[in-house]
């Protein structure tokens, strides 16, 4: 039997004999995102707010359904400079899986089922439980008699890949609703 050759000991030998694969390699990489469109994004798994570049492969046009080829580090990013952790790397996966929630569901009082709803049903139902809860709860007085305006039976949770302006945002609402508790892996 003969030596058998791992590939390390393949690559180290071609290495030697003078053949270059970094041209290959970046061949093999263009191949892949060639006409592809770029968005630059952040990833969502941790509060670093790592930045990533998404390859979608359509061009957009109404009957054409574009799909994600590939994900990864921004190499323009002051905090990765183009790399990802484990769960980063396999932010793909996170995107294409046909288990992604992509439509609001509803589950009823009682009931054990979820149903799809339209955005905006969605969204008249959370203003109206929003402004149920603020009405059964606000606090205009503390016992005290000094002016408190706030909303103590209502929390708001935040993510850490939101950007500064949504934090912003996010802000103006809670303080306007009168909402004091409130979280985010960010630590704002």
């Amino acid at each position: 039997m003969g030596d058998s050759v791992s590939r390390r000991s393949f690559l180290l030998t071609t290495t030697a004999l003078g053949f270059d694969l970094k041209p290959a390699i970046a061949a093999a990489r263009e191949l892949k995102i060639s006409r592809t469109t770029q968005t630059h994004s952040v990833c969502p798994y941790c509060a670093v707010g790592c930045s990533v570049v998404i390859h979608t492969l359509g061009d957009k046009a109404r009957n054409v359904q574009p799909s994600v080829v590939h994900i990864e580090g921004d190499p323009d990013s002051p905090i990765n400079r183009g790399t990802l952790c484990s769960k980063g790397i396999s932010l793909k996966e996170f995107v294409v899986n046909e288990r992604r929630l992509t439509r609001p569901l509803y589950r009823a009082p009682g009931s054990s089922a979820w149903t799809r709803i339209s955005w905006e049903e969605a969204l008249d139902k959370m203003a109206r439980r929003i402004k149920d809860t603020r009405d059964r709860g606000f606090e205009e007085k503390d016992a005290q008699g000094r002016t408190v305006n706030r909303l103590p039976n209502l929390a708001l949770i935040g993510g850490c890949t939101d950007t500064n302006e949504i934090n912003y945002l996010i802000s103006k609402f809670r303080f306007g609703l009168g909402i004091a508790a409130y979280e985010n892996q960010a630590r704002l």
